[in-house]
């Protein structure tokens, strides 16, 4: 039952009603909020015992000595150069020891507690407060920084309090929730509001999806719970958006399916086993679904495929990946989510567009690691590409080393490019390699211009590659 909904049983007019009437729905009004008050704090009392403070303590940080001491606090440019250090001749101040608070939750009786990686994140001691005062230094189990989640053990000497696990794929946005945790180290703080939003990306890595929630989350509330009116954990409070410090509305939780599968990578053996295609990709936009000739701007754009990877041989450059294991694909944060929470070895199915035609493709995923970014780039010989509105010359190894790009990359540099030309409007720069336009390759200016001059698609679809990352553009042809 909730609070928000019971304002919906306000008569809007009694001149219709009879006395009787008129009093079971003034009744109504009275009762049904009072009830709904005592669900809440009945769930409140009820998982309570299972919200604890984690004290995060790090080191003193010393300065090295340059003479005499200086402090810089309140000085204009004091954060530059506390972190790059003062004028010679002055000493920075040393840092004293220092303590942070966050939240937490206990996942199971046995003193397993998760909270925040970013809230024992380089700390010398970690202490955990549970409900009822009692404090114990806590082990480290292992942390996550890719979706900020860690899990640490404590020995209370008896059975805890542990939480349930929700699903977090089956709440709805409007939803009532329940945050509990410590701001401004304030104990067991009770916020209440709404799920704003769902999947929601807010650049804290490919692998973490958030919730957003109005439910007020400040400062100590990080890795604290949020709780459906279930009383079940539906989310691990990360973030909050906030221009002042505070609570504005905007606050973000990580979904609890996500927890539930790092958690259990950590118990296991203190690491997370990430599972992983080897792909770049990037979103269709409608721009580019018109230059594919697709009618729906959906999938993920598969623009590289990592040599050797599960994706080698199996997965092209242009591929849409639709669906996953029978998860459908919208975006592409949507992807490394699917693949990163899935079992390293699974043999997975995917729904691909290629060449205009759906085919399913079967692969087997692989170990997620970090991608080798082999950098060694322009040019003379210049030609100008006048439909583009781009100048562009033979990618020699001098021009290779300028722009950043590996050797096993083909294509010509962009070495100017016109203002307002379709190439600018496009987001096309300097340093570009233009690697295939439409369906030929462009490994030189010559092949650039035969491209153009072939190419029956407006606008055309252009693979360029940056800085070593392949991304796919749409550019009119005039």
């Amino acid at each position: 039952m909730s609070i928000r909904k019971s304002s919906l049983l306000l008569p809007s007019t009694s001149s219709w009603m009879g006395a009787g009437a008129l009093g079971a729905a003034m009744l109504a009004t009275t009762v049904l909020p009072a009830m709904a008050d005592e669900a809440l704090a009945d769930l409140v009392e009820t998982v309570s015992p299972s919200v604890v403070t984690i004290i995060a303590k790090q080191d003193a940080t010393p300065k090295q000595a340059q003479g005499q001491d200086f402090n810089f606090e309140g000085h204009p440019f004091g954060e530059f150069f506390e972190r790059f250090g003062g004028p010679e001749g002055f000493n920075m101040p040393q840092r004293g020891p220092s303590q942070g608070l966050g939240s937490g939750f206990v996942l199971d009786e046995a003193g397993y507690i998760v909270t925040n990686h970013h809230v024992v994140d380089n700390a010398t001691e970690v202490t955990v407060r549970l409900s009822d005062d009692r404090t114990f230094q806590a082990e480290v189990i292992g942390t996550d920084p890719l979706t900020d989640i860690a899990v640490l053990k404590i020995d209370a000497g008896e059975d805890l309090q542990a939480v349930e696990m929700g699903d977090s794929d089956v709440i709805r946005v409007g939803e009532d929730v329940v945050a509990i945790g410590n701001p401004f180290g304030l104990n067991a703080t009770v916020t209440t509001g709404i799920v704003s939003a769902k999947g929601r990306n807010i650049s804290e890595g490919p692998y973490a999806e958030f919730i957003q929630t109005d439910a007020a989350i400040n400062k100590g509330n990080s890795g604290g719970p949020l709780f459906n009116m279930e009383g079940e954990v539906i989310g691990v409070n990360s973030a909050i958006y906030s221009p002042s410090g505070g609570s504005v509305g905007l606050g973000f939780a990580v979904t609890s399916n996500i927890v539930d599968h790092i958690t259990a990578d950590l118990l296991d053996d203190g690491e997370v086993s990430r599972g992983w295609l080897g792909v770049s990709i990037q979103n269709v936009s409608p721009e580019l679904a018109a230059a594919m000739g697709v009618d729906v701007a959906t999938g993920a754009l598969v623009s590289d495929v990592v040599p050797d990877s599960p994706a080698d041989g199996v997965l092209q450059q242009g591929d849409v990946i639709l669906t996953f294991n029978d998860d459908a694909v919208e975006s592409s944060n949507e992807l490394p989510v699917l693949v990163g929470t899935t079992k390293v070895g699974t043999d997975s199915t995917l729904t691909v567009l290629r060449n205009g035609k759906e085919e399913q493709i079967k692969l087997t995923i692989g170990q997620h690691q970090a991608a080798s970014a082999a950098t060694d780039s322009v040019a003379e010989d210049k030609f100008e590409g006048t439909k583009l509105g781009v100048i562009v010359a033979p990618l020699t190894e001098s021009a290779r080393a300028e722009v950043g790009v590996a050797e096993t990359v083909d294509g010509v540099v962009v070495t100017d490019l016109q203002p307002e030309s379709p190439a600018a409007k496009a987001g096309l720069q300097r340093g570009d390699v233009i690697v295939r336009l439409g369906n030929l390759d462009t490994v030189s200016p010559d092949a650039l211009k035969e491209a153009l001059e072939s190419e029956k698609t407006d606008p055309a679809l252009v693979l360029i590659n940056r800085g070593g990352n392949q991304i796919f553009v749409a550019v009119e042809i005039v």
